[in-house]
């Protein structure tokens, strides 16, 4: 018999995922203009300027980067504490994923204020993931 797979861990799954969408999306945004092929395919040892979509998404990329290892440690400190299941968790989960698949349009389109609201709720995701592993 196969054991269920918490929801938790799926939502760990689907935030790959937006990191992988996220490594493509600024990559694709990244090349044209003076980046050509010969220049992306080689060591990029001198910098070449980007547009202003393409500079959104890597911050953006760079942003997800700087989240997602810690949204990772949390909840995979709470598997490994047998506390996953509990609201906190799922809800933290939840709350990081969806923060972070509509962090990366809001800043792609230039929404300023909505997008640090977005990124709040999912800081809060973590945060909420850490006060589970933290309860009794």
């Amino acid at each position: 018999m196969v054991a269920e797979v918490p929801v938790e861990l799926k939502l760990l799954i689907v935030a790959v995922i937006i990191g992988f969408v996220q490594i493509l999306w600024a990559a694709v945004a990244g090349a044209g203009g003076e980046r050509n092929l010969g220049w992306l395919a080689g060591p990029r040892d001198e910098p070449r300027p980007v547009g202003m979509m393409a500079g959104r998404l890597d911050r953006a990329l760079k942003n997800f980067l700087e989240t997602f290892p810690l949204f990772a440690a949390a909840l995979l400190a709470c598997a490994a504490a047998n506390k996953l299941g509990s609201s906190s968790t799922v809800y933290g989960a939840a709350a990081y994923v969806i923060g972070r698949a509509l962090y990366v349009p809001l800043y792609a389109i230039g929404t300023p204020l909505l997008r640090t609201l977005v990124w709040i709720v999912s800081i809060v995701g973590i945060v909420t993931i850490l006060t589970a592993f933290f309860a009794k």
